[in-house]
């Protein structure tokens, strides 16, 4: 038996080398095959990726024992693993980490189509044997990826809200951890996922949507695990098919429109983690390189690490906005004189979306608590409201659980300022804000079928 655990060996479970899986027949005749896949599970399991029916699997079917051999490429180690089968799974978040992990793998060799994973077998590991100690010395980081992550969670310790603890996740995974794209998406209601920032692209893609289940982002929020893919496949590549399938739900006329995903043209490695808070998906963390294998098991520690800080400093800002105060409500304001400008918004009530005269401006809840702010402006002139009474609006249909309206707030702020427009979201107040028009705003709500409504 190894003294070393079975988390020590991760390094060898990249799949950057083949590993050999040895299996035999009721009468013991061995087998030995190439596997593609060794996927660690937990201090005390493996999975085995089940890709074809053939004479490994007709073993395994009949003792359920394997022996599988690993090799570490940065060390040159050896290890042989002696395995128990446990069970077998089709679906689920195992399975679907382990489908895109090959998915990737057989990009990376011309074998689209090729490789298409069965099932997940899963094994007790009964032991470790060493087969040949390291020869090279495994290489260090610069700096400890657990130090980094310490710095990161201390930033965000630091922040008093939602928009300030938006954007120091992301600088501290840019600056702590060193990894130079990265993109905050948060959860709508109805799971589709909006981009809130960036770091690392010339556009900041603020208002980007992500369907449920498209992509390594989409899996990882269905599925609430993270996604790592070394070697980027076709099935997980954000191109404009994805961005058109995001989009679909927005044509309007015959005309799509939305805000192209931020993605980098030709990216080799990709990573998304969910946000979790009290068992439900807030959102996902999401990273990329043009690096083949550049992110690790020790780099998806840290950001699981990194996303439920974030996930649970959200819900406890959000928390703390829910219980403000609303105050007293400001008398109207006195009508400003008459502005040189006028822009008119129009709502199309399909799926609230707002453009501001004939440019697409936002959609879904934050487009509807927008539209909510002006309607209230244009018949009372009040510019003042807060946090607590868009939680009780029910016209809003936010979900029950609107840790995330404090992230749509930020997303509409941010779009604002991003488009130039003549309309501003301010913060006032712990759990209050004011709406900023430098210019005439003229409503127009729109019929099903793109006209102004009777």
């Amino acid at each position: 038996m190894s003294p070393c655990g079975l988390r020590a060996l991760r390094g060898a479970m990249e799949g950057v080398a083949a590993s050999l899986l040895c299996t035999c027949d009721a009468e013991g005749q061995p087998n030995v095959s190439m596997i593609s896949q060794v996927y660690w599970v937990d201090d005390d399991h493996v999975a085995l990726s089940w890709q074809f029916f053939n004479k490994t699997r007709t073993n395994l079917l009949a003792t359920g024992k394997a022996c599988v051999e690993i090799f570490d490429p940065l060390t040159h180690a050896r290890h042989r693993l002696h395995l128990d089968h446990v069970e077998t799974r089709t679906e689920g978040p195992l399975f679907e980490m382990m489908k895109s992990r090959l998915a990737g793998i057989a990009s990376h060799h011309g074998l689209e189509g090729v490789f298409r994973l069965l099932g997940a077998d899963v094994f007790r590991v009964a032991g470790i044997e060493q087969l040949t100690a390291p020869a090279v010395p495994a290489e260090q980081p610069a700096r400890p990826l657990l130090s980094a992550a310490r710095s990161c969670i201390e930033d965000l310790a630091r922040c008093r809200d939602f928009d300030e603890l938006a954007d120091r996740v992301l600088d501290g995974v840019v600056r702590h951890l060193h990894i130079e794209h990265t993109i905050l998406l948060m959860a709508e209601g109805d799971g589709r996922l909006f981009a809130i920032g960036s770091r690392g692209y010339a556009a900041s893609g603020v208002g980007a949507e992500i369907l449920r289940g498209e992509g390594v982002i989409g899996v990882a929020a269905r599925e609430a695990v993270p996604i790592r893919i070394g070697h980027l496949s076709a099935d997980y590549r954000y191109g404009a098919a994805l961005g058109a399938a995001a989009r679909q739900a927005g044509l309007i006329a015959g005309e799509p429109h939305g805000v192209p995903f931020p993605g980098l043209g030709d990216p080799h490695s990709q990573i998304a983690v969910p946000i979790l808070s009290a068992g439900r998906v807030l959102g996902v963390l999401f990273c990329e390189s043009p690096e083949i294998m550049r992110f690790d098991h020790e780099d998806e520690d840290a950001l699981v690490l990194l996303a439920s800080y974030f996930g649970a400093q959200a819900s406890l800002l959000g928390e703390e906005e829910a219980g403000s105060p609303d105050g007293p409500t400001p008398s109207p304001a006195a009508s400003p004189a008459a502005p040189a400008s006028c822009v008119t918004v129009r709502r199309y009530p399909r799926d609230d979306s707002l453009f501001l005269d004939d440019d697409y401006l936002i959609k879904g809840v934050a487009g509807a608590i927008l539209w909510r702010l002006l309607r209230q402006n244009a018949e009372t002139g009040r510019t003042e409201f807060s946090t607590r009474e868009l939680r009780l609006d029910r016209s809003l249909k936010l979900p029950d659980h609107a840790e995330n309206l404090d992230a749509r707030l930020v997303l509409l702020r941010r779009r604002l300022e991003e488009r130039g427009a003549c309309l501003r979201i301010e913060r006032s107040g712990r759990g209050r804000f004011r709406l900023v028009a430098t210019c005439g705003i003229a409503l127009m709500d729109m019929d099903h079928e793109g006209s102004p409504a009777a």
